[in-house]
């Protein structure tokens, strides 16, 4: 390795080796620039982030000095809030920051954004709507750095999603598919309003989105899967009172009971008015039941067969003698389904071991003209009208003759299908009965957590209370969260 050949090489070793400098964000010039200094009016002095003024740059010790120096750093300043700062190491500052609204063209852009992928760039800076949506310079992110804070939830997920997302290699091998996000903000300032601001829409709007606004109370939510961040835990940090946090988990289990509650209330009501519905068809179906059983003992009481044990069919149709054959039956069948004239009633035809056979004339739109077909039915004293093959009767004689005494056939099937939709509504009607009758049993749990939470509330207040003209307003707006000490910094698990 070369020796420093001068004074200056060997100072710019020992600095680089010992400290790192102090970058800006000046919201005016929207430019980053290197800290030089503070003068005597309390104006922040800077110079070009080039390695050419590396002996102009204030220095910040590695190490925990860190908080404490920026402290008294932030006491000088006229206007702390108009800047936001952040130590970096003293590398080749033309490779640790670039402004995406550098690229004027888009394939500066495209250029701007390849070179970050490629490493060449190592810091990149934009605004949300500059390094929002459609920037892919994933592949070689390992933190996004929150430098301000946005009106709405969807503006910082976009901004996370420029590392947080399928594509980002050193995510996916070498940081356990994770990415840090670093969220800055100044304690007890506008920051903490605006967190609360993210948090109420955040929540609002996902859960409109999963259709689970059971109560008038937002849940406030956690840090889990579903939501990736917890924007209450900021407020809670920013506010510098963390039992806003333990008063956000019991309203989150409050919302959580009520809206369990009103579920239960709901479904009681729901209940009542379907245990309603379903007495009602069960004594229909259990009526249905018995006229169908009715007409098959009538038709196993008056059935007729042959000496080879086969069921006659005495049919008898009127205008056709009782002597008639099967071709004269069919016919006599054909020319009622041709001609027959019903107007929509019931017109009786016949018989069949007591039971009354029917034609009915119905009426259908085709291709825009009403046609008119007939149907035949069989019906017995409990006043149910049962059909072979839809009622139609078809051309062939013999299959004609015999259409009514198929369906009488059908009889003990009907009163199996009809036996099985009895069981099914009654043990519904167990169900909806205990649903009834049953009794919330989680009364007690929320009484308590509304005690708790009332409880928390008043020592809220008490703190607020107590801490009110104690400190000096100008010094409790200065302290500044960052990532090594008082940062809102978390993990967000790559897609």
């Amino acid at each position: 390795m070369n020796e420093p050949t001068n004074t200056s090489e060997k100072k710019t070793e020992v600095l680089e080796a010992l400290s790192d400098i102090l970058l800006v964000l000046d919201k005016n010039k929207n430019r980053i620039e290197a800290v030089k200094g503070v003068d005597d009016k309390g104006n922040l002095k800077t110079v070009a982030a080039k390695m050419s003024n590396i002996l102009d740059f204030m220095r910040i010790d590695k190490g925990d000095a860190f908080s404490n120096f920026f402290s008294n750093f932030l006491r000088r300043l006229n206007d702390p809030f108009q800047f936001r700062f952040f130590k970096a190491p003293a590398m080749d500052l033309n490779e640790i920051g670039r402004k995406l609204q550098e690229a004027k063209t888009e394939d500066q852009r495209r250029a701007l954004i390849k070179a970050t992928n490629e490493g060449k760039i190592r810091v990149l800076f934009g605004s949300t709507e500059m390094l929002g949506t459609g920037v892919n310079a994933q592949k070689r992110a390992v933190a996004v750095h929150h430098l301000d804070i946005p009106w709405r939830p969807s503006d910082l997920e976009q901004r996370d999603g420029r590392a947080v997302r399928k594509g980002n290699e050193i995510a996916k091998f070498f940081a356990g598919n994770e990415v840090d996000v670093f969220i800055y903000a100044v304690e007890k300032s506008l920051d903490a309003y605006k967190f609360n601001t993210l948090a109420n829409k955040q929540r609002f709007i996902g859960q409109l989105k999963s259709n689970s606004l059971g109560v008038r109370t937002i849940d406030e939510g956690g840090m889990d899967e579903s939501s990736g961040m917890n924007f209450a835990e900021y407020v809670a940090l920013l506010s510098g009172n963390t039992e806003l946090l333990e008063k956000a988990k019991v309203e989150k289990k409050i919302a959580a009971l009520e809206s369990e509650k009103q579920a239960f209330i709901r479904s009681k009501w729901s209940s009542v008015s379907k245990l309603e519905h379903l007495v009602e068809e069960l004594e229909a179906r259990t009526s249905r039941f018995e006229r169908i059983s009715g007409d098959w003992n009538n038709f196993q009481q008056r059935v007729q067969r042959s000496k080879e044990g086969n069921v006659l069919n005495p049919i008898l149709l009127h205008g056709v003698s009782k002597d008639a054959g099967i071709k004269e039956i069919g016919a006599k069948l054909s020319k009622l389904a041709a001609v027959s004239q019903t107007g929509g009633d019931y017109g009786e035809i016949g018989s069949l071991y007591g039971f009354h056979i029917l034609v009915k004339t119905e009426v259908y739109d085709k291709a825009g003209s009403l046609e008119h077909y007939n149907r035949f039915f069989i019906c017995g004293e409990g006043n149910i009208k049962y059909t072979h093959n839809n009622g139609i009767i078809t051309s062939d004689p013999e299959r004609a003759s015999l259409n009514f005494l198929k369906a009488l056939q059908k009889l003990p099937n009907l009163i199996e299908i009809e036996g099985e939709k009895i069981e099914y509504l009654r043990k519904d009607r167990t169900v909806l009965n205990d649903m009834i009758n049953s009794v919330w049993s989680k009364d007690k749990l929320l009484a308590d957590l509304k005690t708790e939470l009332a409880s928390i509330e008043r020592q809220i207040q008490v703190s607020l209370d107590s801490e009110q003209g104690r400190k000096d307003p100008v010094e409790n707006t200065e302290t500044f969260i960052h990532e090594a000490q008082n940062s809102s910094h978390f993990k967000q698990r790559n897609k």
